[in-house]
């Protein structure tokens, strides 16, 4: 049985919602898992959801990591917190995988510096999968690394590039660079000097792409700095629950639509459930030597429960060992070449 660590004291909505996923995923997916945090809390509410007659167990942490505190110095402070704690049981091999929906900087401070970086990796990048009209697509980075230098998103690009193939199943995923126009010369200092090297060293990057190009399906893997990134995929969630909203109150503006809406329900669930961040179950950290899913701060129980099954999915397909694999290949090539 695979056992999945959680941090149960870092979302919006701790420990409720990490207790309601820890307790759907243990019962629904055969997982084992380990919620972190505070005992004293955590314990009467795992019994009030009927936690107790599954696999799912509490490793006591008498700290927790606030969403505005800075990551580097709460990371030093803190060495006994809920995210630190769950971060160890993965490096000491007790657990397969960490799953938080804390915040994202002290997740991926504290698990850089608890598993480390796979060889050829200087920061970690924190990957979406979102919907497009042709299927789906990796988004990276969308809030691991603000500041990045060129190389930074050369090996985002690389680790992209891997993760859509094992992930996505696309065997030669095209590879885009999020900018301000498609031509070369557009975009920043950063992007152009990008460009440059994707263009030389990637035979399947496709060039720059822009903000709209994120959904249309005209690339499968899109790079970009992780504030770039983080602005786009939060204004697409901010667009995608007005449009809804707005639908919904269309469709229920008078008698001839309420009819319509009826009959279009299956069509709107499927719709709401395709475009639902929740289904994805958060973001993986790629580029640790350990499994690492970050979650929405206001992840609800079924994002959690999600997140929980995708740690589990990484683990069992050794995603993280694949990935390390086929970036010393790449480096040990790029040697020879030189």
């Amino acid at each position: 049985m695979v056992t999945i660590a959680v941090d149960a004291m870092g979302s919006d909505h701790s420990p409720h919602s990490e207790i309601e996923g820890a307790v759907q995923a243990a019962r629904d997916y055969g997982v084992h898992v380990i919620l972190v945090g505070n005992s004293e809390i955590l314990e009467p509410l795992l019994e009030g959801k009927g936690g107790k007659a599954l696999p799912v167990e509490i490793k006591h942490a008498t700290q927790a990591i606030a969403m505005d505190e800075p990551p580097a110095l709460a990371m030093r402070k803190k060495r006994d917190s809920s995210i630190r704690v769950a971060a160890t049981l993965v490096r000491d091999r007790i657990a397969s995988g960490l799953v938080s929906a804390g915040n994202t900087g002290a997740v991926m401070a504290v698990a850089k510096t608890v598993m480390g970086c796979a060889s050829g990796v200087d920061r970690p990048a924190l990957a979406a999968i979102v919907p497009t009209l042709a299927g789906h697509a990796v988004l990276l980075d969308v809030g691991a690394n603000v500041a990045c230098k060129p190389h930074h998103l050369v090996q985002f690009a690389v680790m992209g590039d891997l993760f859509c193939q094992m992930i996505v199943g696309i065997r030669t995923p095209r590879i885009g660079l999020l900018s301000v126009g498609e031509e070369e010369s557009k975009g920043t200092d950063l992007t152009r000097d990008v460009y440059r090297t994707l263009k030389a060293v990637k035979p399947n990057f496709i060039g720059n792409v822009e903000g709209r190009d994120i959904y249309n399906g005209r690339a499968d893997v899109i790079v970009c700095d992780g504030f770039t990134g983080n602005v786009a995929l939060k204004t697409s969630e901010g667009l995608i629950e007005a449009v809804l909203k707005l639908l919904r109150d269309e469709l229920s503006r008078n008698l001839k639509a309420k009819v319509g809406a009826l009959l279009s329900r299956q069509s709107f669930k499927r719709l709401k459930k395709r475009l639902d961040y929740a289904e994805y179950g958060g973001a993986p950290l790629l580029g640790l030597r350990g499994v690492t899913i970050i979650c929405h701060g206001r992840s609800s129980g079924t994002a959690i429960k999600n997140a929980i099954r995708v740690a589990k999915e990484f683990s069992e397909n050794q995603i993280n060992a694949r990935l390390e694999n086929e970036l010393q290949q790449l480096v040990v090539t790029a040697a020879g070449r030189s």
